[in-house]
């Protein structure tokens, strides 16, 4: 997933450097890095190039990036003060992009929060494509002054002034250089090199995070309501760092350390690139800066499920978040000559409309219906008019965009199209603003579909769009395309962290962007509806803003806490949460901690806290060498102390607990140790409780935590005792219960097989 960005025989590299290592002479930093660059690079390159520094950090970590050849990298790596030096990395956004999946906002959001003059006073962070200002979701009205101790600044560009910043949207700045470095100059005919979001994705995570309350708020009609952010009166803060061609890591870094320095709060990064150890990760390093600071950062999982592994964004210090549909839908039925009536879902709104009650004529032009093949994805010229004209086609999805697909449809003259899942998406239905009248249906009743069109001579269907329908159930469900765990950099930690809504959700738009986000589409809409881990990560960022406004002093570790001990993990059914990719229950490795509770989460009675020394002495575990350990250590006293006992890094103070025995199957017992901090009664009395476990027993000691002061911290310890090595891991839950509150923990136990 990461692409090395590259032109010619220079790339741009983030190079660490070392605070500390300074020499006196030096005054700044600036001088003393334009003076390693200077010594590793040629002379006579300098007149040519002009400066070879894009960027130097110095809030989140230190440092700089640089236009450099391989071999300059190679010798900038042996200077003295040089911690690391890691090629550019390209990430890309974590909409299910291309597929323009649409849906809902969560009903929580409609209860108006109890509002307190502090929720004026938390900035949110947004790493995106910029922002469409004249939205109504960032309306300021009743909104306080700016507080003074907010340190961002509005930047103008095209078609974005001073103005464009109210008391909602506080911030704007864009990144750009390492793009400009990797593909040459923005063409500003194709986009803005200005705040101004053409694209409309950070328009939609920016409204979801905290855009003002919007009555009658809609697209096409279709899930007509009041679109509101997760917390209505936070303020945003745009930062720029996507563009046509991806978001590039030296951008992403900058942003990172230049919204610490503004003084935002919380961070919401709905991109993610592959996966990379801890040091190697530029993400992950600017984001422990970020939360040595204070700030919490909410990362989106990844797209890449229902297959296993699949995460992106995995270090403990950030908060990984799934998607997960909700009980809101946009039903449509296909109905065959047979009379036979399938359920599938659609948000088309067009002028063209099929005669409700007539049958057009149905084809399929794959050559099976079980497994698809070029013919059947409806590429781009591969249908011939002769086949299809005045014909309902079915298209199966995957491998092109699904509203493109009804377009190459429209244009070889066919009426209408159904899109039928593969095994990839088994059972999972995304509506979508298609261009023509559209229905998608699941895997199975496409193949009964399929199977009619090819066996049938005169096979004929109708379809029917049938709007907006509240009250699914069972709800929510895993999304099929959420990233999956386990997480294989560390398996002592359980990513995902948990779920929210991600599928079918509304908010607002660009006005410069159809809600297709193709070309051909003249179509302009004030809200959109989207799906991914791209719009479940806002969701969280939005929760944590609340909750930083009613407890300002807690750290991003007990906000994280907070989420994960109260989400829940049945659906609106009373039944276990199961997986839209197979209808199965669903596991920690698809789910995490369960789906948010943003209620709850604002009084959780008992807190997991971390601080930065702690996850450092986690990264200490993590067979770093010091010299990698030292890209996290910008404070530069900062050492491993070892305070996670036995050194094992399931010790970390996580409010997930995760036993890994190891391959000796000498190793029998393990014993994993956790800290509460009571936010809750002052005195309180918790009674614990422990799922059972084939594999082994589980015993808590002890059994009752008795608290008797506010922020009081009591510790406890869990026991695994290996009664049968099993060859998957198995889950259970933990529950510390008082009279008030419960305080859940996933447990997971993974037996490593013997070498």
């Amino acid at each position: 997933m990461s692409l090395h960005a590259e032109t010619g025989q220079k790339k741009t590299y983030v190079v660490h450097m070392d605070k500390s290592a300074m020499p006196s002479p030096y005054t700044n930093h600036l001088q003393w890095y334009s003076s390693k660059i200077d010594s590793v690079t040629d002379p006579k390159s300098h007149e040519e190039e002009g400066n070879r520094i894009l960027y130097t950090y110095q809030t989140a970590f230190h440092g700089l990036a640089a236009r450099l050849s391989k071999e300059e990298a190679a010798r900038l790596e042996e200077e003295p003060g040089v911690v690391a030096v890691i090629p550019e990395t390209r990430y890309e956004l974590h909409t299910t992009r291309s597929p323009r999946f649409l849906g809902l906002e969560r009903q929580e959001s409609e209860r108006v929060w109890a509002e307190r003059v502090t929720d004026h006073d938390v900035v949110v962070g947004v790493l995106d494509t910029g922002i469409w200002p004249e939205s109504e979701s960032f309306n300021d009205t009743g909104m306080s002054p700016v507080p003074s101790t907010w340190r961002g600044v509005c930047e103008t560009g095209r078609g974005f002034l001073k103005h464009n910043c109210n008391r909602k949207i506080v911030g704007a700045r864009v990144f750009y250089r390492g793009y400009e470095a990797a593909t040459g100059k923005i063409d500003q005919e194709l986009e803005y090199r200005s705040p101004r979001d053409k694209d409309g994705h950070g328009t939609h995570t920016a409204a979801t995070v905290a855009g003002s309350p919007v009555r009658g708020a809609n697209l096409l009609g279709f899930a007509y309501g009041t679109a509101r952010g997760m917390a209505p009166k936070a303020r945003v803060a745009a930062y720029k760092v996507c563009w046509v061609g991806g978001c590039f890591s030296s951008d992403i870094l900058s942003a990172v350390d230049q919204a610490v320095a503004d003084g935002v709060h919380v961070l919401s990064i709905s991109l993610g690139g592959g996966i990379s150890t801890y040091s190697r990760d530029s993400l992950a390093i600017a984001t422990f800066g970020a939360m040595e600071m204070g700030v919490f950062v909410s990362c989106s999982a990844g797209n890449g499920g229902p297959d296993p592994i699949s995460l992106t964004n995995v270090s403990p210090w950030i908060t990984t978040v799934g998607a997960s549909t909700m009980d809101r839908d946009f039903p449509a039925t296909v109905r065959l000559g047979t009379r036979r009536v399938f359920k599938g879902v659609s948000l088309y709104k067009g002028r063209t409309v099929l005669s409700p009650g007539k049958q057009y004529p149905l084809v399929y032009l794959g050559r099976n219906a079980s497994s698809p093949d070029p013919t059947s994805f409806c590429l781009d010229g591969a249908l011939d008019q002769h086949n299809v004209a005045g014909k309902i086609v079915i298209c199966d999805r995957g491998v092109t965009p699904r509203v493109q697909k009804g377009q190459v449809v429209k244009r070889a003259g066919g009426v209408g199209m159904i899109l039928t899942n593969t095994a990839t998406n088994g059972e999972e239905l995304v509506a979508d603003c298609h261009l023509l009248p559209a229905v998608a249906v699941g895997e199975k009743e496409g193949k009964v579909i399929k199977e009619y069109a090819m066996t049938s001579k005169r096979a004929t269907a109708s379809l029917e769009i049938l709007g907006t329908r509240v009250g699914i159930k069972p709800s929510p469900v895993v999304a099929a395309f959420s990233s999956r765990g386990p997480n294989f950099l560390s398996l002592e930690i359980l990513k995902p962290d948990l779920l929210a809504p991600g599928v079918n959700i509304l908010a607002a738009w660009s006005g410069d962007m159809a809600p297709s986000s193709l070309s051909s589409d003249k179509r302009r809409v004030k809200f959109n509806i989207l799906s991914g881990t791209s719009m479940s990560c806002p969701h969280v960022s939005g929760v944590a803003a609340l909750i930083r406004s009613r407890h300002p002093d807690w750290s991003p570790a007990a906000v994280k806490s907070a989420l994960m001990t109260t989400a829940y993990v049945h659906d609106n059914m009373l039944e276990p949460l199961t997986d839209a990719a197979g209808a199965e229950p669903s596991s920690p490795y698809d789910h995490g901690a369960g789906h948010i509770d943003p209620l709850k989460a604002m009084d959780p009675g008992l807190v997991y806290d971390i601080g930065p020394q702690e996850y450092f002495d986690f990264l200490c575990t993590q067979e770093l060498s010091p010299s990698q350990l030292k890209v996290f250590t910008k404070h530069s006293n900062r050492s491993c102390r070892h305070s996670l006992a036995g050194n094992n890094p399931g010790n970390l103070n996580y409010p997930a607990i995760s036993a890994l025995f190891p391959e000796n199957t000498h190793v029998k017992a393990m014993t994993l140790r956790r800290t509460v901090t009571n936010v809750g009664p002052h005195v309180s009395s918790y009674k614990v409780s422990v799922s059972p476990f084939k594999g082994a027993t589980v015993t808590v000691q002890p059994k009752t935590l008795n608290f008797t002061t506010k922020h009081q911290k009591l510790s406890y310890t869990v026991t695994f005792r290996t009664k049968l090595r099993m060859k998957r891991p198995e889950f259970g839950g933990l529950l510390w219960k008082s009279a008030t509150h419960k305080v859940r923990s996933p447990v997971i136990i993974t037996w490593l097989p013997p070498l």
